[in-house]
């Protein structure tokens, strides 16, 4: 393992995963924000959904 260290800088090569980790947490979260079911700031998604889990309430209310 330490040539492996020795071809690449540890310091760069822990800044650019670090970086790449960042941005694909941040890609992955901007997508499910675009989507209706898994938007957590629009609070209309957990209803919707709430209401099609449970279709007796939907009959009585």
């Amino acid at each position: 393992m330490w040539k492996v260290w020795m071809i690449f800088d540890p310091r760069r090569t822990l800044v650019a995963m670090f970086t790449f980790l960042l941005v694909l947490a941040l890609l992955i979260h901007f997508i499910l924000l675009s989507t209706d079911r898994f938007n957590w700031l629009e609070g209309h998604a957990v209803e919707k959904a709430s209401s099609a889990i449970n279709p007796i309430t939907q009959m009585i209310g």
